[in-house]
């Protein structure tokens, strides 16, 4: 049974994935695709959530945080459904570069 539903970033789910040779395909999937810290992600999901934008959800905040937008077109691409002015996607961008 399912109590919650939580979007979690690859780095959350790389430090909650037990060690384990019958889990090697997972951390090697994880290992190739994750690029920041737990705790890295989790002060940049902290600074996108301070945007207090409403168009972006949780699940969008996430996908930003696992794949690092470089540019406008990367930001536009994640976050399709959520509709960002110019502006509002710059703003994405700068907090994503301090990482």
């Amino acid at each position: 049974m399912i109590l919650s539903k939580k979007p979690l970033t690859l780095a959350e789910v790389n430090s909650l994935v037990p060690k384990g040779e019958e889990k090697k395909p997972i951390h090697d999937y994880l290992k190739k695709f994750v690029q920041l810290s737990k705790e890295d992600a989790g002060k940049l999901l902290g600074d996108l959530v301070a945007l207090n934008n409403p168009k972006l959800k949780e699940e969008n905040l996430v996908k930003l945080v696992d794949f690092l937008p470089r540019d406008l077109e990367d930001v536009n691409k994640i976050l399709n459904e959520a509709n960002l002015s110019e502006s509002e996607a710059n703003a994405i961008l700068e907090i994503v570069k301090k990482y």
